[in-house]
């Protein structure tokens, strides 16, 4: 048991929308993700999503709405629900946490989707 200074994480990387592993619990990995700019459009269909931001701001796409959420705040994305995360200005710092075999790019494979993501 040891603890993880999330700051000291966060300068670790520069890298966007590659998220890199600093915990596990019960199945779900805690990952930190440095967002400038738009993502793309998925959802996980089988897994809720929590964005937790620790600096700056983002705004989540939704198909009937867009929700801001600022540096402090968090948001459950419910399972199968589509999304598109996006910083509102610059660069923001974001804490995922979701199931181990869950793809940041949820039921879409790309370019950005990242297949084995970095324990930091």
């Amino acid at each position: 048991m040891n603890t993880v200074n999330i700051a000291e994480k966060f300068g670790k990387f520069n890298e966007f929308c590659t998220p890199k592993i600093i915990a596990e619990c019960n199945g779900q990995l805690i990952k930190l993700t440095k967002i400038n700019g738009e993502f793309v459009w998925h959802k996980h269909e089988k897994e809720d999503e929590t964005f937790i931001v620790y600096k700056g701001a983002i705004i989540i796409d939704f198909r009937d709405k867009s929700v801001e959420v600022n540096e402090g705040e968090l948001i459950v994305v419910p399972k199968d629900t589509e999304h598109k995360p996006k910083a509102k200005e610059g660069e923001a710092w974001v804490m995922l946490i979701e199931p181990a075999q869950t793809y940041h790019t949820g039921n879409v494979k790309n370019e950005m989707t990242v297949e084995n993501q970095e324990w930091i």
